[in-house]
């Protein structure tokens, strides 16, 4: 994944661009999916 977000590689085709972009917008959003603490309530 550090390869990924530092560029490395990057794609030329704009819309190849695009998806990379999203690509690693879905990772970094399942990363902070995963450190929120899920609360129920306690009853």
């Amino acid at each position: 994944f550090c390869e990924c977000v530092a560029g490395r590689g990057m794609a030329r085709d704009f819309d190849r661009k695009v998806a990379e972009i999203q690509i690693r917008i879905a990772v970094l959003n399942r990363y902070t999916l995963l450190g929120i603490p899920v609360t129920a309530p306690a009853g």
